[in-house]
């Protein structure tokens, strides 16, 4: 299977229409099972693409990517996988129908690969790949890449670009919707549509109404993506932005509180199964039809343009953003395209959340940004949208590459992941919030506040927690009984002689005594002997406290017990001096 277990029940059916389904290729006169090194080609699952397969020689094969459905002149998404593949073959492959001469691969651009042991994907190195005219095939452009299988028993799988099927789809908005349970009323999964074929278009809501002032206008920002099946990078770009919306980050929860979000993941699913480079099942081209959709052969363009035109005429809301999400097959980075307006003020306001998402993005490319009136786009959403909605609403395209990106102190290509792509819609949500901090939609918190809103609640419930796990028995306290009081531990009865040999170094401590009593005995004959002729004054008696050792009861630790404890023995000592 082509995505290795994503796909649906249905893939090896109406999803191959017009792929190759398991052709093995035998070289010329082989009859018989095939052998290991007979290559085996397949592209009959969901999103896959390869309509036909040449053998060369032994080591080259002509590979023809299948039309879009009734649109014969549009070919460039190509998906498809090999196996049956011998220990170290080396193959070439010549792509040599693509419709799109100038693209990416004129700029080092390499076709994807990965296999069942190795899921990850991974650019082939440059030095294999070569997109050239070809003199064999009437002058085309041809990409041809070497490849060498190392594994037998590997399935392999090429493709122009990661893909992201519609069962892909389905399985992540159920996981989503699952995650986004705890917001309760902000956030709902509903069908806005069915395509031709039948498949849900659906419509994902995130935001709830403000209960707090019902009279204040709430923002609204529409989000589409994956009008055009082969540009699946705008998948995952959308599936990052969602991620992060439902999140309990500092942004997400702000923009909850003030912004409606409605984003359409997959306006052509049916384009998207089937493989198709730009077209629908019946060969429209959804990103020119907007000014001539019908509800029979355009049935998601009527939802989209009848639900906008409901929240743009609806006095409690404010529709602000209708962004397309695209994915571009000749420039590199990410970018927006814009409308150019004869009134000033309208322009000057449109063009502020592209300078704000060139700040905030790393791989953006101001270069690329274009605003523009033109005619030929009339039939697309960016342009056809802005003439039907107010004013106050701006519609922007947003492309990011099929390739890669340069960062700006750097010439050097870094080709875009899944996990990067994802990165495009998680900065596309910041910088919805620094457009409304700049606007003065949303107030700026401080940092305090933003301290107390998050970690009050995490306070209280640890608090409660532990409340619950160190509660003490409910037990009475006992005083414990006191046997002795004012026990001393030496008494001035004794002799001087008996208190100096009661300690343990008795030499040093008689030494002490006998200097101490001399120094008394030369301050009295001072005294005696003084000049003056005054009376001595009456001698004073100074009574030093007893040292003494007290059982003191344990059961008394507060400071306060103590100290009252200390005060009334010192009480009972004075009153027994007196």
């Amino acid at each position: 299977m082509g995505d290795f277990g994503e796909d649906s029940d249905d893939s090896d059916g109406e999803g191959g229409m017009g792929n190759v389904s398991r052709i093995i290729m035998r070289p010329p006169g082989h009859s018989g099972k095939a052998k290991k090194g007979h290559l085996c080609f397949d592209a009959s699952f969901e999103t896959g693409n390869l309509g036909r397969v040449d053998l060369i020689n032994e080591y080259e094969y002509d590979l023809f990517i299948r039309p879009d459905t009734c649109s014969p002149k549009l070919r460039f998404w190509f998906n498809f996988t090999v196996d049956n593949v011998k220990q170290d073959q080396r193959v070439i492959f010549n792509i040599v129908n693509i419709s799109k001469d100038r693209n990416l691969f004129m700029e080092n651009m390499t076709p994807l690969v990965k296999s069942s042991s190795r899921p990850q994907w991974q650019r082939i190195p440059k030095q294999y790949v070569f997109y050239h005219k070809s003199a064999l095939h009437h002058g085309h452009y041809v990409l041809s890449f070497s490849f060498g299988f190392d594994k037998e028993d590997d399935l392999f799988q090429f493709c122009l670009a990661p893909p992201y099927s519609y069962s892909k789809l389905q399985t992540f908005s159920n996981v989503l919707e699952k995650k986004a349970a705890y917001l309760t009323e902000n956030f709902k999964k509903e069908l806005l549509e069915h395509s031709v074929q039948k498949r849900r278009i659906d419509l994902i809501t995130i935001g709830s109404l403000n209960k707090n002032n019902p009279n204040s206008k709430r923002r609204v920002i529409a989000i589409m993506a994956r009008v055009h099946p082969g540009e699946s990078p705008s998948s995952f770009v959308c599936q990052g932005l969602l991620e992060l919306l439902i999140s309990s980050n500092y942004i997400a929860t702000t923009l909850r509180e003030h912004v409606i979000f409605k984003v359409i993941p997959m306006l052509n699913p049916d384009g998207v199964f089937l493989g198709n480079y730009r077209s629908t099942v019946i060969g429209t081209d959804l990103n020119r039809s907007w000014h001539i959709s019908n509800q029979w052969c355009h049935p998601a363009l009527r939802a989209v343009i009848d639900m906008l035109m409901r929240i743009d005429k609806n006095k409690e809301f404010q529709l602000d953003f209708v962004i397309d999400i695209h994915a571009h097959s000749s420039l590199k980075g990410c970018f927006m395209y814009g409308n150019s307006y004869e009134d000033v003020y309208r322009y000057e306001r449109h063009i502020l959340f592209p300078k704000l998402l060139a700040n905030t993005s790393d791989d953006y490319v101001p270069e690329n940004t274009m605003f523009n009136s033109d005619i030929n786009k009339i039939g697309t959403a960016r342009r056809y949208l802005c003439s039907i909605l107010s004013d106050r609403v701006n519609c922007y395209t947003f492309e990011v590459s099929i390739y890669g990106y340069k960062l700006k102190t750097s010439d050097n290509v870094i080709p875009y992941t899944e996990d990067t792509y994802m990165r495009c819609g998680r900065n596309l949500v910041k910088t919805f919030l620094e457009y409304y901090h700049n606007t003065g939609a949303i107030p700026i918190l401080l940092g305090t506040e933003i301290v107390q809103k998050k970690q009050k609640p995490r306070l209280k419930e640890i608090r409660r927690r532990n409340k619950k796990r160190l509660q003490r028995p409910l037990t009475s306290r006992t005083l414990a009984e006191l046997h002795f009081k004012n026990l001393n531990i030496c008494d001035y009865d004794t002799s001087f002689d008996e208190l100096t040999f009661s300690h343990r170094h008795a030499t040093s401590h008689r030494h002490t005594f006998n200097r101490l009593t001399e120094q008394l005995h030369t301050k009295e004959d001072n005294t005696q002997r003084g000049k003056n002729n005054t009376p001595l004054s009456p001698t004073t008696y100074v009574v030093l406290p007893e040292p003494s050792l007290s059982i003191i009861d344990f059961n008394l630790i507060i400071r306060e017990d103590v100290n009252a404890y200390i005060n009334q023995n010192q009480k009972k000592k004075c009153t027994n001096l007196t």
